[in-house]
């Protein structure tokens, strides 16, 4: 399993984390800097009818393009329902769910050939196969997943037979030292936490092994995610 950088324009970019690589420097002599005025940030639009955003809005995913769109509440719901859009815009549902039963013993996450102890999986439709990203200093690193690999390690999940394509993801964790993990944890999410997940581990990555500042702010996320996730239910199909 071969891993590569994400491809320029493939790899679905949110508003969050657009939002946590700040502002870019202002360039000029030092002695000019003070009379230097930015404008305003323009004030984000759905990307679909261009109504106003406000600070919490919901997500669509391009399927053809590989990229998630801001949207409205109405365009958001448009594609809510199975078919719509004939499957080229996808809404990004809200679930988090978790699978108590679950364990990744290390031969197992060996197996994945992932270089760290993060990672997240779902299933891309207009390419037909499993997608398999973790998070690097450079953004979403992807590696390429055998599908008898996914079976043999992830796909006897609970959480994989109702996991929906393109707009969900398993996100899973290994790490030894994590006090209380065990041999590892694993979510279901929306696609789009994962992505800020990234952008927040590119803000403040130090060094090799990200540095404190990155592993608080991990231990923060999947703090919130556990506070969200209950176990899947009988209406949990994909």
């Amino acid at each position: 399993m071969t891993a590569r950088p994400a491809p320029a324009g493939g790899t679905p970019v949110t508003a969050a984390e657009r939002a946590t690589r700040g502002p870019a420097p202002v360039s000029g002599p030092a002695g000019l800097r003070g009379f230097t005025r930015r404008p305003p940030p323009a004030r984000e639009r759905c990307e679909l009818c261009a109504e106003p955003l406000s600070g919490e809005h919901r997500h669509l995913v391009d399927t053809r393009k590989r990229s998630l769109m801001c949207a409205c509440t109405g365009c958001y719901l448009l594609f809510t329902r199975p078919g719509a859009g004939a499957g080229h815009f996808r809404a990004v549902p809200d679930r988090y769910l978790t699978d108590p039963d679950f364990t990744l013993d290390e031969e197992s996450w060996n197996r994945l050939q992932i270089p760290v102890g993060l990672a997240f999986f779902f299933r891309n439709s207009e390419l037909d196969r499993l997608a398999a990203f973790y998070p690097s200093p450079a953004g979403a690193t992807e590696s390429e997943l055998d599908p008898e690999t996914w079976r043999a390690v992830l796909g006897h999940s609970r959480l994989a037979a109702v996991l929906r394509p393109d707009t969900e993801a398993l996100l899973v964790r290994r790490e030894r030292e994590a006090e209380g993990m065990g041999a590892g944890e694993c979510y279901l999410v929306p696609v789009d936490a994962c992505y800020e997940l990234v952008g927040r581990m590119r803000l403040h990555w130090q060094g090799f092994d990200g540095g404190a500042e990155a592993r608080a702010d991990l231990a923060d996320f999947f703090a919130r995610v556990r506070a969200k996730a209950r176990p899947p239910a009988e209406e949990d199909g994909p």
